[in-house]
């Protein structure tokens, strides 16, 4: 992923994949559009999603996402052909960080709803309670 998405937009898509031999794309995640994150410097787009994984939170109907300088999102997936986000966590970029903006790009969420989220930047973890 290069800075200013030089490498082209990279979507979360949705597949059914009901048969295993022929999975097939159905939609793609809607991009964070409350501000234009092209403008705001450094990775913009999604890096990586929660996996539901046994011993970790596990849902058929949230997915949650990071995009890099858009912070960490999180998709309503119950219609699978048009997925929506719900929310948002974006803090503000850390001091000295050298695009002048966050980077968020791993994310984790524990059985108790506990999401974990790193920013590359300062190699810090910020630690969120689900309010919903």
């Amino acid at each position: 992923m290069l800075d200013d998405q030089e490498d082209g937009f990279k979507p979360i898509w949705v597949f059914d994949n009901q048969v295993k031999s022929n999975p097939i794309s159905i939609s793609t995640f809607p991009p964070p559009s409350d501000k234009d994150y092209l403008k705001v410097g450094g990775h913009f787009g999604p890096h990586n999603v929660h996996e539901n994984r046994p011993g970790s939170f596990q849902s058929s109907e949230l997915i949650f996402a990071t995009y890099q300088n858009a912070g960490v999102r999180v998709y309503d997936i119950r219609n699978p052909y048009q997925p929506k986000e719900v929310g948002i966590f974006m803090p503000p970029a850390p001091p000295g960080a050298p695009t002048g903006t966050i980077q968020m790009n791993d994310v984790f969420v524990d059985e108790r709803g506990i999401v974990y989220a790193v920013d590359r930047h300062i190699g810090g973890l910020y630690v969120l309670e689900m309010d919903f």
